[in-house]
């Protein structure tokens, strides 16, 4: 047995620069020095390891043990859904079938910012609610890259986009796992969230525009972008304070889908904005500007360049319903605890009560992973597509090659971030956090920022800090209600930043190597909108009539 230490040097300050260098290797590597991802990750594993066995005394084979636990994970569920989503891009381009979604798409409205509204917000949203785990970053990203935004416009509004439904995720399980871990009430924990973040499901449309547009390009289409956010709102306040988190997003999306294309049959912008590249940032702009030619197509021929996609919807969806996944484990899910690291772990106070041991479970869900269901959507659609089962084989082997460096980058990225969490650097870091005393609403939030940055996964955050941030608050007298569900808002801000996404948003805009510039770019945004979450729950915490929506 081994019992995490918090505070090794004997000083907090000290303690928590040292626990801060493995993922400052990592992104300086990739910000900065302009590293390979996979470069990059493995450095910041590897200093990982390093101070995790010498500064905090933890065994080193154990160390190793969990490295390999988040190697796996990388791969199933992560890169399983990455390879797979990509299959799918791949058949329909070779097809020509994703040519005539482009145009179709076109055809619902020219104007290149209703486009990224329409497919990066709200049909990904759509994806976040029924899948999560990269998904939408995957599908969006590939298909604004298939209409021709630049790589790095795909990748980064991508991003940006894939905010306001993340804590409701994969069908509410960062709401439902925080609340079962932690031992919050699930519909107060629920509403408490859904009382943070329609505030910024209304701002996040009007800041991915202004990120690709600038200001003027926004404002020339306010009103849509009011649509689309009230419509996503409304229903996220609604659904998650009086039904439940399960279904937040996917009935958020389908509102904001179904309102701004109505919306768009009575209303059109008076300029049409055709350009795809960024506005204000000059490497991008030195492209061609793109501008799309308006083909029709028979209705037929429309309906079969969407049917891969459609199937895929369909796929996901089910596949993320709880009682399918329940199913399909109950065929075939073993479980691998992982000797010499199960239950060898031990964590304590101040994070927890009393003496927790921490489960080291990989469970090999092939049938119930989401990345299944998008393989056979993909084969489904591929026959459809009239591909034969040869050219099928051919095609995924030659994915899997083109994907490779992301695959081994998600990897070491996952084995980093699981690493931190078993020998306490992430505590070490979440407690620097809770050491802010008034100020904690505000660092609170951004400790749950940190958690999604460094995981991946705001699931996980919730795991890593959803108890600390419930014992925190108790001793300074706010709700634990109010820093639960703020951990999982502010964690949202952090996604567009995490490695594992950045990889995903790379890979599926085919922009290689260039996770760095990717990075560079959405750091701002992250941050920013992070610390705007921060000053909404500190005001939710003493500045009245905020303090009346505190669920007690």
């Amino acid at each position: 047995m081994w019992q995490q230490i918090y505070n090794p040097l004997g000083s907090m300050w000290l303690s928590t620069l040292v626990a801060s260098i493995p993922v400052a290797v990592m992104l300086i590597g990739l910000g900065f020095l302009h590293l390979k991802a996979h470069i990059a990750a493995g450095a910041g594993l590897l200093s990982a390891l390093l101070i995790a066995i010498i500064a905090y005394g933890m065994p080193t084979e154990m160390a190793a043990k969990a490295a390999m636990l988040g190697g796996l994970v990388g791969l199933l569920p992560i890169g399983w859904i990455v390879l797979n989503i990509i299959f799918l891009h791949q058949l329909t381009e070779k097809n020509g079938s994703f040519k005539v979604l482009q145009n179709s798409i076109a055809g619902i409205t020219e104007d290149r910012r209703l486009q990224l509204l329409l497919i990066a917000f709200a049909f990904g949203a759509f994806f976040e609610g029924a899948a999560g785990f990269g998904t939408p970053v995957a599908v969006t990203a590939a298909i604004l890259i298939g209409l021709g935004f630049s790589p790095l416009a795909a990748s980064g509004l991508s991003l940006i986009a894939n905010t306001a439904p993340v804590a409701y995720g994969a069908l509410g399980t960062p709401i439902i796992t925080l609340a079962k871990v932690h031992g919050y009430d699930l519909m107060s924990i629920s509403a408490m969230v859904g009382r943070q973040l329609p505030l910024f499901s209304l701002i996040v449309p009007f800041w991915l525009i202004w990120a690709f547009a600038g200001r003027r390009g926004m404002m020339q289409i306010w009103p849509a972008l009011l649509v689309t956010g009230l419509s996503f709102a409304i229903p996220q306040f609604l659904v998650s304070n009086y039904i439940g988190p399960e279904l937040v997003d996917v009935i958020a999306a389908m509102s904001s889908m179904t309102c701004l294309v109505l919306f768009l049959k009575v209303w059109k912008p008076k300029e049409i904005w055709r350009s795809t590249s960024l506005k204000n940032h000059a490497e991008d702009e030195a492209r061609e500007i793109v501008i799309q030619e308006k083909i029709t197509y028979p209705r037929s021929e429309v309906v079969r360049a969407w049917m891969p996609w459609v199937i895929l919807t369909v796929f996901v969806f089910i596949w993320g319903l709880p009682v399918v996944k329940d199913f399909l484990n109950s065929l075939y899910a073993p479980k691998f605890p992982i000797d010499g690291l199960h239950q060898m772990v031990e964590k304590v106070a101040p994070v927890v009560a009393k003496p927790t041991k921490e489960g080291a479970v990989y469970v090999f869900n092939l049938l119930s992973a989401t990345g299944t269901g998008i393989l056979l959507a993909a084969i489904i659609g591929g026959l459809a597509m009239k591909y034969n089962p040869w050219s099928l084989v051919k095609n995924y082997v030659t994915t899997f090659w083109l994907v490779r460096y992301s695959l081994l980058t998600i990897v070491l990225m996952l084995g980093l971030g699981t690493l931190t969490r078993y020998s306490g650097l992430d505590t070490t870091l979440g407690l620097a956090f809770a050491a802010t005393g008034m100020f904690y609403p505000f660092f609170g939030t951004l400790m749950g920022w940190m958690g999604v940055a460094l995981t991946g996964s705001d699931t996980a955050s919730n795991v890593l800090f959803g108890g600390m941030q419930k014992v925190a608050a108790e001793q300074i007298g706010l709700s634990p209600n109010l820093m639960g569900a703020a951990n999982s808002s502010g964690g949202v801000m952090g996604k567009m930043i995490d490695a594992q996404s950045i990889v995903v948003a790379s890979t599926a805009t085919r922009w290689f190597h260039h996770e760095g510039d990717i990075l560079r770019y959405v750091f701002f945004h992250s941050i920013a909108l992070a610390c705007l979450v921060g000053i909404f729950v500190t005001m939710q915490a003493y500045v009245w009539p905020f303090t009346l929506m505190v669920v007690k």
